[in-house]
């Protein structure tokens, strides 16, 4: 038993005049009689009494100091047990496994009614955070005591299609409790999550278990790629999974665009997984979507989506003085309608992308231009003396015009140095750090990309990287195009080159369910996410100029990006173990309010007892 306010004791003396209003004698009124005689019998009777004996009233004298006792340790704040506060930081798995409907009317749903009680059983001086476990770890509640604020947050956690993060949100639960001596981490997950065994031997986190071990048949593996044989061909990889005791049956389909293009039916014995390779071929492109038909706890994971572009012909101008290196490999590549000329043209045709072997016209026209060893200076670059025999040193890996592409050990005899005069994303370069490969963005003018490589005394022409930079280098020029863009897993952060339309435009990323999300774009290159829903993704561009009812930008402006559960761990509802917060352990003070709220409560009722039985004359 604690006070938290000692003064408060003082008040105490007021028993003093409560105690002696009790004993004062009443002096009695002189009225004249006929006799005194009645009036001697009566004090006779009434002999003089001790100071005890005074108190004709005991009964009330003691609830009245009983009332100033109780009012005195309200205004001292007396509290059982240590008053020193405590800190607990909740943190909610709110990932695709949570969103499974063994338990009504989901888990997530349920670990937030569960996690409402120790919200609710805070003592008043106690403080709490809250932290959400989903794809993005987040803090929706900082330190605070305030239940209404603390509930609200709770309930503004949102299911997602993520994988888990727990670990990443438990080193930031921990961050928060640092330095505090009565700090406890409490984690309402269904322990599907790597680490879950350790987390439960963790004397440091208290793991309330949420579901039970249910079987579940889910798309755990799916990938589309570009087939390399035909241009309007398809591969499709998949992997279905039965996650339960018991065998399975159920009907794997494929649509696109809502129309069925096979159905092949599944026969899964206990812990068994199927994976196959389809291929199909189409050049009109779409939303190609693979489905089970089973019904269980998870749906997430029973579909799965993938974008094929549409294959178009694309127009090329090649501007050489018989290179046949370059004019062999945009003729092998299916898809090019190819034309060859001398000299630079005046004009190009719509969509042309023009290829410039060592001449630069002066100045630079507007659209996609690749430029192969350049002679002549421009405004981006400035051309130098030949580089004799260098050697790539280094490459980037993360812009698409290097996908999949090697530059190690190419021979290189000569090239010629390049200093670039604007902005530049260097893709190669030398031992001596010189640009070999660059990319400039030119903002309302198209893209450039020079590669500094003389191709008749090189071995690069030979290599098989060849073919691919010169197809990479197309479709990244083509700005969208036909480009093909993989389905990404939920939780990944997007990020793809575009080129912005001229003029003033806004972006927008939205979801399946048509929920704007922000998209920061830079230097012509859009990056949004993490993607928490599964489904297909729309990013618009929509001119800030024009009224707000006019919508965002037609279809042809639109990028659509596919998102997919596709998780082994996620889809597996069963945690393997039982995970749950030792009942010894006392969480949370079970008092609702400050003990002095009740002390006033207590006063009040015994000022209502005493004045019903002042008044019923029940103290005489």
């Amino acid at each position: 038993m604690t006070f938290l306010n000692p003064l408060g004791l003082v008040w105490f003396a007021a028993a003093v005049p409560i105690v002696i209003f009790y004993i004062l004698k009443i002096r009695h009124r002189r009225v004249p009689v006929a006799t005194i005689m009645f009036w001697q019998q009566i004090y006779q009777q009434r002999r003089p009494r001790t100071l005890l004996q005074r108190l004709r009233h005991l009964l009330s004298l003691l609830m009245q100091l009983l009332l100033l006792a109780l009012l005195v340790l309200a205004l001292g704040e007396l509290e059982w047990g240590h008053f020193q506060p405590r800190r607990y930081v909740l943190v909610l798995d709110n990932s695709a496994s949570m969103n499974a409907t063994d338990v009504s009317p989901s888990r997530l749903q349920r670990a937030k009614k569960d996690a409402e009680r120790l919200v609710h059983s805070l003592r008043w001086f106690d403080e709490m955070a809250i932290i959400s476990a989903g794809t993005d770890p987040k803090i929706y509640s900082g330190v605070t005591g305030h239940r209404r604020t603390l509930r609200a947050a709770l309930r503004s956690i949102p299911s997602t299609d993520g994988p888990t993060e727990v670990a990443a949100a438990v080193a930031l639960a921990r961050r928060l409790l640092a330095e505090h001596p009565k700090g406890e981490l409490h984690l309402f997950s269904d322990g599907a999550f790597e680490a879950s065994e350790q987390m439960v031997e963790d004397p440091d986190i208290w793991l309330y278990r949420i579901g039970g071990d249910v079987g579940n048949v889910g798309i755990t593996r799916f990938a589309v790629r570009r087939s390399l044989v035909d241009p309007i061909s398809y591969e499709i990889f998949i992997e279905v999974a039965n996650l339960s005791d018991a065998a399975a049956d159920c009907r794997l389909e494929f649509r696109l665009n809502e129309q069925v293009l096979d159905v092949v039916p599944l026969a899964l014995g206990p812990e068994e997984v199927w994976t196959h390779v389809f291929e199909n071929a189409t050049a009109e492109g779409g939303v190609l979507n693979a489905r089970i038909d089973r019904e269980d706890a998870l749906g997430s994971d029973n579909q799965v989506w993938a974008i094929l572009p549409r294959r178009k012909m694309r127009p090329v101008c090649l501007v050489t003085k018989d290179n046949l290196f370059l004019q062999s490999v945009f003729e092998a590549m299916p898809m090019l309608k190819l034309r060859v000329v001398s000299e630079p043209p005046k004009q190009l045709a719509d969509n042309e992308m023009l290829v410039l072997d060592r001449q630069v016209p002066q100045p630079l026209p507007d659209g996609p231009i690749l430029v192969i060893e350049p002679r002549e200076s421009s405004d981006l670059w400035e051309v130098g003396e030949p580089i004799q025999n260098p050697l790539v040193s280094n490459q980037t890996t993360e812009s698409p015009l290097m996908a999949h592409v090697r530059l190690d050990n190419v021979y290189m005899p000569e090239a010629r140095k390049i200093t670039p005069l604007a902005s530049a994303t260097i893709l190669a370069k030398s031992i001596s750090d010189e640009p070999l490969y660059l990319a400039f963005h030119r903002p309302g003018q198209g893209r450039v990309a020079v590669l500094s490589v003389n191709l008749e005394r090189g071995d690069l022409p030979l290599r098989t990287a060849f073919p691919i930079m010169m197809s990479n280098a197309l479709e990244w020029l083509s700005a969208e195009g036909d480009r093909f863009r993989e389905s990404v897993r939920t939780g990944a952060v997007v990020s793809i080159d575009h080129v912005a339309a001229s003029g003033s435009t806004d972006t927008v990323a939205l979801g399946p369910d048509g929920h704007p999300h922000v998209v920061d774009v830079q230097n012509d290159r859009l990056t949004f996410g993490p993607v928490d829903q599964c489904g297909v993704w729309t990013l618009t561009q929509r001119d800030t100029a024009s009224p707000p009812s006019e919508g965002p930008a037609g279809a042809e402006d639109a990028i659509r990006i596919a998102s997919n559960l596709a998780n082994h761990r996620e889809s597996d509802l069963r945690a393997g173990h039982e995970a749950t917060v030792d009942a010894t352990k006392p969480t949370a003070s079970s008092g609702r309010r400050p003990l002095w709220f009740y002390l006033i409560v207590a006063a009040f009722t015994l000022t209502m007892v005493e004045w019903w039985a002042y008044q019923r004359r029940w103290i005489s």
